[in-house]
């Protein structure tokens, strides 16, 4: 009995209503018309104002520190070491790409972004020679504050704007839903006939933490690839500006492991 009525199920023909597009046409279009009337949400131009803003301060601080703090980087990776020599450690991956996309979501909640920052986004002061020693620690620390308002700033727009971003690449979107304008770019994944796996965007995907080695007082002066189980880690603004003389928040502790056992 149970067979039968299957079959009368599977032979059945099932036909979509028509429907009269020239009639609906015009109701999509005024929803897509007053749905844009809500952007930019207008209590939120200041926030992106003040990413901006921080945005600017953190460019500024960082070129002046690389003036005094020594950086060495890897010639196939983008793997850097915050100190007079690299590490030892067996990381180097090969060349991977970075993304950028905080000025997009600027742009799209309300801020008026220039020329200057659009081309220049990372500016020289023409006096930073005149900088002086006992000024580094000032400047460092004003470069760690810029830092948390930009992460920040960046936390409260995803919360209204929503955003993209590939799980495979570094392609980034800023909108509701992903685009299908460009093919992902990672080789490997060639089996998705180049289709973006797109997720939703977290602060770390429009602000890269750039993660880098902390050489702490009980580990010795080059780390070893031994020992990389000990060392810990920090955000590459966070570790210069913390051998610059900036005063670093509690909650990098525990990525630096400043309680953590020396290696063996």
């Amino acid at each position: 009995m149970a067979f039968g009525q299957m079959n009368r199920v599977m032979n059945l023909r099932f036909y979509s209503s028509k429907v009269d597009w020239k009639r609906l046409r015009p109701m999509i279009l005024k929803r897509i018309r007053n749905r844009a009337g809500d952007y930019p949400v207008k209590s939120m131009i200041p926030v992106a104002e003040d990413v901006l803003e921080a945005r600017q301060l953190l460019g500024v601080g960082i070129s002046v520190l690389l003036k005094f703090i020594p950086i060495k980087s890897c010639k196939f990776c983008p793997e850097i070491f915050i100190g007079c020599s690299g590490h030892e450690i067996k990381t180097c991956h090969s060349f991977k790409r970075n993304i950028n996309g905080v000025l997009e979501l600027c742009y799209q909640a309300g801020a008026d972004i220039s020329n200057e920052i659009l081309h220049n986004p990372n500016p020289i002061p023409d006096n930073w020679s005149d900088v002086k020693a006992e000024e580094i620690s000032q400047i460092a620390q004003n470069t760690m504050d810029a830092w948390e308002r930009l992460r920040l700033g960046v936390q409260k727009l995803l919360m209204v704007y929503p955003a993209k971003v590939c799980r495979h690449c570094s392609e980034v979107h800023i909108g509701p839903s992903g685009h299908k304008a460009r093919l992902c770019g990672v080789f490997k994944y060639e089996g998705w006939r180049g289709i973006h796996m797109w997720k939703k965007a977290e602060v770390s995907d429009l602000v890269p933490l750039k993660l880098v080695w902390h050489r702490r007082p009980c580990d010795p002066p080059t780390l070893s690839d031994a020992g990389r189980g000990f060392y810990g880690h920090a955000p590459a603004v966070v570790e210069i500006c913390l051998q610059a003389g900036a005063r670093i928040p509690k909650k990098y502790y525990c990525m630096m492991k400043t309680q953590g056992l020396p290696p063996p």
